[in-house]
């Protein structure tokens, strides 16, 4: 198969979908490309203009037919509904279906035009919330070989609790997450505080999706606020945390 920065091409956004969306085509609007700020990594100047996201995972028939677990594949969009990201999860077979939703991943992040603007990167590590030495962590870069920001996470006994990290591994913001991750027809929220948890100042939301879908997919949808004039590292670190969140909570064969 054909690949390009080490995966398959046909994991990567088409490149005629670029122009605005055409009734009755099924394609989906992009978001127009702003200006970029100085020293905003190429790629994130989308970020700079956004206070929301949504990130809507593929269902693979695979993986509802067979129960084979395949890459996943995300598309992003902002609240207009315009595409801003791709995301695309490079694995092997072996590790897909031997560690299942507890596998180490590069999820590689392409805008509209294909380029990979940001690689996300989870190492393997325990997931005993017994084993305060092997908490789970994921690495943001961009552009892709430098790293912009950590998602942290903190031993807890009863609440997933995460530290959102600079490139300098300082602490910037936290976030946690409810005593229970299952609930039956209503969204599952996280909170985005400050150091010291007492000023919410984001969200990062699993969205219910319908029985049918929840039943029988591990296909989520996640929405994510922060605040307009964040720093835009920042903004990558909480859009990468999501992942993470997803494969600790969500990710699972029905």
């Amino acid at each position: 198969m054909a690949t390009n920065n080490g995966y398959p091409i046909d994991l990567q956004p088409q490149k005629n979908a670029m122009g605005p969306a055409i009734p009755g085509q099924g394609q989906v609007p992009v978001m127009p490309v702003p200006q970029r700020p100085a020293g905003c990594p190429p790629g994130l100047e989308y970020l700079t203009q956004i206070d929301q996201l949504l990130i809507q995972q593929k269902v693979e028939l695979a993986e509802v037919i067979l129960g084979w677990e395949t890459n996943n594949k995300y598309m992003v969009k902002n609240s207009m509904g315009q595409q801003v990201f791709f995301v695309a999860e490079e694995n092997d077979c072996c590790n897909r279906q031997c560690c299942g939703p507890l596998r180490s991943f590069v999820l590689h992040v392409q805008d509209n035009m294909g380029q990979e603007v940001m690689t996300l990167t989870r190492p393997l590590k325990c997931g005993s919330c017994c084993c305060p030495c092997c908490l789970q962590e994921l690495e943001i870069q961009s552009p892709p070989g430098n790293p912009i920001g950590y998602v942290i996470q903190n031993w807890h006994p009863f609440l997933p609790k995460y530290t959102i990290q600079n490139e300098k591994k300082e602490a910037v913001l936290k976030i946690v997450g409810p005593f229970c991750s299952c609930r039956c027809c209503a969204d599952v929220n996280f909170d985005v505080l400050s150091m010291d948890e007492s000023t919410k100042v984001g969200r990062i939301s699993k969205q219910w999706t319908g029985l049918v879908r929840e039943a029988f997919t591990d296909a989520d949808n996640f929405g994510i606020s922060f605040p307009m004039d964040l720093d835009v590292k920042i903004k990558a670190a909480l859009f990468g945390a999501c992942f993470l969140i997803d494969f600790m909570f969500f990710e699972h064969n029905k």
